[in-house]
């Protein structure tokens, strides 16, 4: 017979696990639009049909992505800070969702040429995607405690890549039948079937509280409080710091990798959506496995471990993308296929590993900034941390895009990645991991 007391202790752990399935299904919603329109689909149309092909196509590009990356940065603070203040989390959240949604469906009525309309149907789009996960982000410390946020940060990354997948499969039918504008409005649909439950199920502590000035005001009150006070949490930002360059190179890697492939590698329509289920695939391993490792050995140790498979990766994508290079040609011989052919296979490679960390260096990322953010400051910070990635995104794309337009070789302008990675992982170093957690893991 179950005592009243392991009764309860059941249902309250339902519940907690009822919480986290309808957080993580967000991110199997929003990844909709990630795959579809930032690294994949549109992000291919846009170079090849709406900029005509042209070798400017990638700057465009780039001054799309670090737009709404620079728009998100200023304003995610701010609004953090009201969030916390309001704590109206869900209502900011649906705003920045149907913003993304509704311009994603848009993106339907472009052609070639309307490269002004692409841009800014874009931006608005990233910007409701990207501005929404601060608050997203910040229900992390709500739905589960503190031992767990590695496991559970992972599950939603896991989710999401499994999200990415059964969108490539929704939508192959109309890329088989070369219906890419199709595409667009179905993510959107994606997207809100699956975001709905968060705003239904998942309870925003809601207070009345009393103000004699406008939410605005009280926002870059509490942000320049933040900034004058920063110097009380010097680790959470040597962190953030560390966060600012790592970041930029797994956004940049995100915003181009469909590009690259394509126009470098000349991948067709079918190889890029093989590409892509290798990369979604192991991400949703890479971020459960990382998530079990950084809850058991310190998110800390799991980041620098996933950082250097990020540089060894871009390292390796660089040396394999030439038919000219030395090492591909002696695979070449001893294998007796053609240097073309390697070239393809060995990016395959890099789907994989870049696949095993891009979920768990974000999900790991975001578990620890949960445990080194204090709690009553928690959706203020998180826009701090979004602040600091977004911002970094700004830069990482911009000198993509640019170099690349340059020299008019992406392959040169993939070794600017490994400059950001190499420079995230010296400041890391430095981050001391909060005593809470060596005491649990001790």
């Amino acid at each position: 017979m179950i005592k009243p007391l392991q009764r309860k202790s059941t249902k309250l752990a339902d519940r907690e696990k009822f919480r986290i399935f309808v957080w993580t299904l967000f991110d199997f919603a929003n990844t909709s639009y990630s795959i579809v329109v930032v690294t994949f689909l549109f992000a291919v149309y846009f170079k090849q049909t709406i900029a005509s092909g042209k070798p400017i196509g990638d700057f465009y590009w780039s001054i799309g992505t670090s737009v709404s990356m620079l728009v998100t940065a200023i304003i995610s603070p701010i609004l953090g800070a009201i969030a916390d203040y309001s704590a109206g989390k869900k209502r900011f959240l649906l705003f920045f969702t149907l913003l993304c949604i509704i311009s994603t469906a848009l993106l339907f009525f472009l052609n070639e040429g309307n490269i002004v309309n692409a841009l800014l149907l874009f931006i608005i789009a990233n910007v409701g995607f990207e501005a929404g996960l601060v608050f997203y982000d910040s229900f992390l410390p709500e739905i589960t405690s503190p031992k767990n946020y590695g496991r559970v940060s992972g599950y939603g990354f896991a989710m999401g890549y499994l999200g990415s997948l059964t969108t490539l499969a929704v939508v192959y039918p109309f890329i088989n039948r070369n219906m890419i504008k199709e595409t667009f409005p179905v993510a959107a649909l994606i997207f809100l079937i699956f975001a709905i439950p968060i705003f239904i199920f998942l309870k925003d502590t809601r207070r009345e509280v009393k103000r004699d000035k406008s939410y605005l005001k009280i926002g870059l009150d509490r942000v320049f409080s933040t900034i004058t006070h920063l110097k009380n949490y010097k680790n959470l930002a040597l962190f953030l710091l560390s966060y600012f360059f790592f970041i930029e190179g797994v956004n940049t890697v995100i915003f181009f990798s469909g590009n690259y492939a394509s126009s470098t590698l000349n991948f067709s329509m079918s190889e890029l959506i093989l590409f892509f289920i290798i990369v979604q695939t192991t991400a949703i391993v890479g971020s459960l496995v990382f998530g079990i490792i950084a809850d058991a050995y310190g998110q800390k140790k799991s980041l620098i471990f996933s950082l250097i498979i990020w540089i060894f990766t871009i390292v390796f994508a660089f040396v394999t993308s030439s038919t000219e290079n030395y090492l591909v040609k002696e695979i070449s011989k001893l294998f007796s296929l053609n240097t073309h052919d390697i070239v393809r296979y060995c990016f395959y490679g890099v789907g994989l590993l870049a696949g095993s960390v891009m979920g768990a260096t974000q999900s790991t990322s975001r578990s620890l900034m949960s445990k080194l953010t204090p709690y009553e400051k928690k959706t203020e910070f998180f826009g701090f941390y979004s602040f600091f990635g977004k911002s970094s995104a700004i830069i990482g794309p911009l000198v993509f895009g640019y170099v690349s337009f340059l020299t008019g070789e992406q392959r040169i302008a993939i070794l600017t990645i490994c400059i950001f990675f190499v420079i995230g992982l010296i400041i890391l170093a430095k981050v001391n991991e909060p005593q809470e957690i060596k005491e649990i893991l001790n």
